[in-house]
């Protein structure tokens, strides 16, 4: 059937009307192509559709989930779409997304001193020239130098070595070993597009089969879900105590620790999201040390996530918290555990704290207390995807080694900084007094992340129109949110949470002026909800 249906159109093509110009001839091939192209997409489609399905492809696929940019954010980018083509079409005339840690999309300004050493690194060609050092800081020029003669090429457009430039891995740990007091090796850091990666990176080396157990928080940061279900492995929960301020009792590690064992599922590791995602909490070191003796004890790798964990924020926010962070390496070497008592895997990235680079996918993992056989499969998995980008991995660096008193920079970088931390503790406190005035809703302090978890008392009025939708009470609740009031929250469902409550995440990114206008949509929308669904 096609081969007449092409025979014919060749035979059209002698008609004398397709033989009089150039142009003409041009466009009967052009016609033939596009001809043949839509056929051949005809005779191929429905063998196409067939061989890919949700019955054919990965199941683990179809097992995985990621609330952060879930159903809610993509009703939220509609009608974004639709305020854009129709002004005026809503009670509200912005989209403000608290769904997710993205400080600079939500006005956060990035460092003046990170971005100027990037951009004499990208462009080096400009480090001679008489008008840089009017426009550029000495210490951004200065570094930047240092940088590139660390860099092979001098070329931040190639590849690096697979765990990172080793110049940049060095500068890390020097960072690192300040911090924590104790000896830092750059042959453990492996430098990632991010955190993500390297947690995807460490779950496929740990996770041989659904008989591997990862224990791991509830409520969770589902990056975790979602990698244990990819590499096809069990979660093992533990629920983490929000009248305690989402405390992490050693008690309920055991009993689940034993709950899996019993029932053939061999815990290989155990996940500390420290500072909390979703919660928000600083674990207190003394509690850190309990951690790490339950994971010395049973012979799991520690996980530690200490994303978020700006030394700096968490001192901010000490000022009325009285809590500061420690990193776990640091609890684990306090305690005199070593190399050869204790795995431990520290992730952290450049994306929260007062930098806020989500874009600039930088990161790294501290890998400690693994045998030179085990080192050797790490870095065979970092290098299947040649190297992280070379921005991202500038910027780790810079974090861990930003301007010190004496250099030009210091000052307005101090200042940039401390203004960024003070206004995200004055955000998270407003917020925080908001959600605990509202009806039926409780909510813990930011200890030192930016996110706020708070819990939602439905009525089971409510309850019963969401089951009636087929959806869960919080999400109910959160899309209710959006269409009222433009606000993108992420159902607690998402991160997992104790059954029979609710909850939602909320960050506190949006600029601080935006705030008092938020407080007061959320207020009226929670009364009129409470209202329409009251018993």
């Amino acid at each position: 059937m096609h081969l007449h249906r092409i025979l014919s159109f060749l035979w059209a093509l002698r008609s004398p009307k397709f033989l009089l110009t150039k142009s003409s001839k041009r466009s009967a091939s052009c016609s033939l192509s596009s001809f043949l192209f839509s056929t051949s997409v005809l005779a191929s489609s429905p063998s196409s559709m067939a061989s890919v399905s949700l019955d054919t492809i990965n199941p683990k696929v179809l097992k995985c989930e990621y609330a952060v940019r879930g159903e809610i954010v993509t009703l939220a980018q509609a009608l974004q779409e639709e305020l854009k083509s129709m002004p005026g079409s809503h009670s509200f005339d912005e989209i403000l997304y608290y769904n997710i840690g993205n400080p600079q999309s939500l006005g956060q300004q990035p460092i003046t001193f990170f971005r100027e050493v990037l951009a004499l690194c990208d462009h080096p060609s400009i480090l001679d020239k008489s008008q840089t050092r009017s426009l550029f800081s000495a210490d951004a020029i200065k570094r930047a130098r240092q940088i590139l003669d660390q860099i092979p090429g001098r070329a931040t457009g190639a590849y690096s070595h697979s765990q990172g430039i080793k110049g940049l891995r060095d500068t890390i740990a020097a960072g690192i070993e300040a911090r924590d007091g104790f000896p830092a090796d750059p042959n453990d850091i492996f430098l990632t597009d991010g955190a993500s990666p390297a947690v995807h990176l460490m779950m496929q080396l740990l996770i041989r089969s659904e008989k591997d157990g990862i224990l791991c928080p509830i409520p969770q940061y589902p990056l975790y879900s979602a990698s244990i279900a990819l590499r096809g492995g069990t979660l093992v929960p533990y629920y983490l105590d929000e009248a305690a301020g989402w405390g992490l009792e050693v008690s309920e590690l055991k009993k689940q620790w034993a709950d899996a064992n019993s029932k053939g599922i061999t815990p290989r590791a155990l996940v500390v999201i420290n500072p909390g995602n979703p919660t928000g909490q600083v674990l207190a070191e003394n509690n850190q040390r309990e951690i790490v003796d339950f994971c010395k004890k049973e012979g799991l790798v520690l996980l530690a996530d200490e994303v978020g964990a700006s030394q700096l924020f968490i001192r901010k926010m000490s000022m009325f918290l009285k809590r500061s962070s420690t990193s776990f390496k640091k609890v684990a070497r306090s305690m005199g555990y070593g190399e050869k008592d204790i795995s431990v895997v520290s992730f952290q990235s450049v994306s929260k704290g007062y930098y806020g680079e989500c874009g600039k996918r930088g990161g790294y993992m501290e890998v400690t207390g693994f045998g030179p056989e085990i080192r050797e499969q790490i870095y065979k998995l970092a290098s299947v995807n040649l190297c992280s980008n070379i921005s991202g991995q500038i910027l780790s660096s810079l974090v861990m080694s930003p301007p010190k008193v004496g250099d030009e920079s210091y000052e307005s970088f101090s200042a940039e900084k401390d203004g960024i931390l003070s206004s995200l503790v004055r955000r998270a406190k407003t917020l925080e007094d908001a959600f605990n005035t509202l009806e039926g809703v409780t909510c813990n302090k930011a200890e030192g992340a930016m996110y706020l978890f708070p819990c939602i008392r439905l009525p089971e009025k409510a309850i019963k129109a969401a089951e009636a939708v087929k959806t869960t009470p919080d999400n109910f609740y959160c899309r209710r949110l959006l269409n009222a009031t433009g606000i993108v929250f992420v159902p607690g469902s998402g991160f997992r949470q104790a059954p029979g409550t609710w909850h939602c995440r909320c960050t506190i990114l949006p600029q601080e002026d935006k705030i008092p206008a938020v407080v007061s949509r959320l207020t009226e929308f929670h009364r009129s909800f409470m209202e329409e669904f009251r018993e």
